[in-house]
């Protein structure tokens, strides 16, 4: 029969532990580095929110994904056609080519609702009243209203119906509301 005295040293045990769970911090930390720093360095493409053809068409279901893509990086869609459905809404504020083509957006469960969507430019803007469905064909430029500010150039646009989906809905990713810039 063998008997094993096994004899466990307090401080080895620590400073095993200490090693061991240091070890795994730093292949954590540069895990997450290296993603970070490799997907910063891949991702400099446009979003795929937007399909890479001539028009990009924006439905109701990416509206607001696609809406909060070209607000944050705006320069990634200069240039950028995009063709989609929104209403007529103007402030105080803009000049008489702009508006707002804009969708409300669904924030709570019993319905309460903003208004979302992108400044737009037309030549003939003042021939559609507020609250008129439009189908738009344009183009994404940066300009100035209260600061950067996407604008559309619209070259196409066209009255058409409410479509079958009016409200859109947060963002996927974690959004966060601001107020005071549409």
């Amino acid at each position: 029969m063998f008997v094993y005295n096994f004899k466990v040293n307090g401080k080895n045990l620590f400073k095993c532990f200490f090693i061991i769970t240091m070890i795994l911090i730093v292949i954590i930390v540069g895990i997450v580095t290296f993603k970070i720093f490799y997907g910063a360095s891949h991702n400099k493409n446009k979003s795929s929110c937007l399909p890479q053809s001539n028009v990009s068409t924006i439905s109701s279901a990416n509206y607001t994904n696609v809406l909060k893509a070209v607000h944050d990086n705006i320069d990634s869609y200069v240039g950028l056609k995009i063709n989609f459905v929104g209403y007529v809404y103007r402030v105080s504020d803009l000049k008489e080519n702009q508006f707002v083509l804009a969708r409300d957006m669904i924030i709570s469960s019993n319905r309460q609702y903003v208004v979302v969507g992108f400044l737009a430019e037309y030549e003939n803007a003042k021939d559609f009243e507020n609250n008129t469905w439009v189908n738009v064909t344009g183009e994404i430029t940066k300009g100035d209203y209260h600061g950067d500010m996407p604008i559309v150039k619209v070259t196409e646009m066209k009255e058409t119906s409410a479509p079958n989906e009016e409200y859109v809905y947060p963002p996927d990713e974690s959004y966060i509301p601001t107020d005071g810039v549409i």
